[in-house]
């Protein structure tokens, strides 16, 4: 199982939100390459990083922060927040981003999603973010009326690289993942799942593990890596051992 330690960008600043809430922020870092460098350094394989400003406005805003991560690792990087378009997509490839994570637009136009696969595949990963179970979009700003699992399922056969399942409920606030509904995802696709939200501690990794044969292929924590609660390395070495 993969760790994916997160790098959430607000205004150029590495942050965490609490319940994805912009005006509840935390700034962690002010300098996202460095951030990036110390997760690489730490043994990080992958990182996740997301443009939260351009989850929002619909269009890349964090740009050159993505830009400095981009510039100081050589690891792999997976990028979503902002990127409804293929010229974006191509755009953000073209720049050495590995793997872009599309939202809203595959609730919007999942042919458009479906077609990105085809033309870079193992590149493209689908992000659902759930409050109340339902798929939540536009930087969690608006829920649908779609199931995690219905919007899921659209994409079996697509090629997508992961689905990453995000509660909103749990993210930012530590009370530990929703297991049981991302157990459940991952049994009922074959899609790899990543899971989101609410990581607080070695244990939660543990449980996570445990549950790995259901089709959880890695996991992405945040705050609990920013408030010293989980070490990456430690982390890494839980869950490859």
């Amino acid at each position: 199982m993969i760790l994916f330690p997160a790098i959430d960008l607000k205004d150029g600043a590495c942050v965490r939100l609490k319940l994805g809430l912009m005006d509840q922020a935390t700034v962690f870092n002010t300098d996202p390459g460095a951030q990036a460098a110390s997760f690489a350094a730490a043994g990080a394989e992958w990182i996740h990083v997301v443009d939260l400003n351009g989850a929002f406005a619909g269009r890349p805003v964090n740009g050159a922060a993505v830009e400095r991560i981009l510039a100081s690792v050589s690891v792999p990087v997976q990028l979503g927040g902002g990127i409804r378009d293929m010229d974006t997509i191509e755009m953000w490839l073209g720049k050495g981003v590995s793997r872009v994570i599309l939202g809203t637009v595959a609730l919007r136009n999942p042919e458009l999603v479906k077609d990105a696969c085809r033309r870079f595949p193992g590149r493209v990963a689908v992000g659902i973010d759930a409050k109340g179970g339902k798929v939540a979009v536009e930087g969690w700003a608006e829920t649908s009326n779609l199931t995690v699992l219905e919007l899921a399922l659209k994409f079996e056969d697509a090629g997508v690289a992961a689905i990453i399942y995000t509660d909103i409920d749990r993210d930012g606030v530590l009370t530990g993942p929703n297991l049981a509904a991302t157990a459940a995802l991952a049994r009922a696709i074959s899609t790899p799942v990543i899971a989101s939200g609410g990581v607080s501690s070695l244990y939660d990794l543990k449980a996570l593990k445990a549950e790995a044969d259901s089709g959880i292929a890695g996991v992405i924590s945040g705050r609990a890596i920013y408030d010293g609660r989980i070490d990456v390395a430690e982390a890494i070495r839980l869950l490859k051992d």
